[in-house]
């Protein structure tokens, strides 16, 4: 009787184990990482982004461009009124940087008591003369900037022009 329980108890391991390995599917949202024709157990492994999709195939993954990056630059306008020197730099990495170098331009240019006017980061500088005042102003665009100092420019004096524009502008590096 002893032998006839456990030959039953075999049978029926090898009967749940066949029919186990015989199914040889994985289950919704998996496949199989077993090489074909092989034997023995069956590996699953999850199927990329079904979760996403169930019961779909996985779209095609198209790769993301890298995110835009941007340096800024940096200008500045230093004045000497007695002498009326300008000096100038335009897209410089930091708004240090550009200061110094507009004053070094403006020393460059006779002038002995220069001073820094404006700085700007990623934009454009005009410098409007009138008979009498001058002034700097900033703004997204050339025109932006000249239309600011003109307004500015005019109610206080005669003959007023646009002496000087210039732009630094962010450059994109990636």
């Amino acid at each position: 009787m002893k032998s006839n329980a456990l030959f039953l108890f075999a049978s029926l391991l090898l009967l749940l184990n066949g029919m186990v390995h015989a199914e040889g599917e994985c289950p919704p949202g998996m496949f199989s990482t077993n090489p074909p024709g092989t034997q023995g157990p069956i590996s699953c492994a999850p199927i990329p982004s079904y979760a996403q999709n169930p019961g779909q195939q996985a779209p095609p993954q198209t790769p993301q461009p890298p995110p835009e990056r941007w340096q800024d630059h940096w200008g500045a306008i230093a004045t000497d009124a007695p002498s009326g020197s300008l000096g100038a730099s335009i897209n410089m990495a930091s708004a240090d940087s550009a200061e110094q170098a507009a004053l070094e331009d403006c020393h460059s240019k006779h002038g002995a008591s220069c001073k820094i006017q404006t700085s700007y980061r990623n934009q454009c500088a005009a410098m409007i003369l009138g008979d009498k005042v001058f002034n700097v102003h900033v703004g997204l665009t050339v025109a932006e900037a000249t239309n600011a100092g003109m307004k500015a420019c005019t109610p206080a004096s005669s003959n007023c022009h646009v002496y000087y524009t210039a732009c630094s502008l962010p450059q994109r590096i990636q």
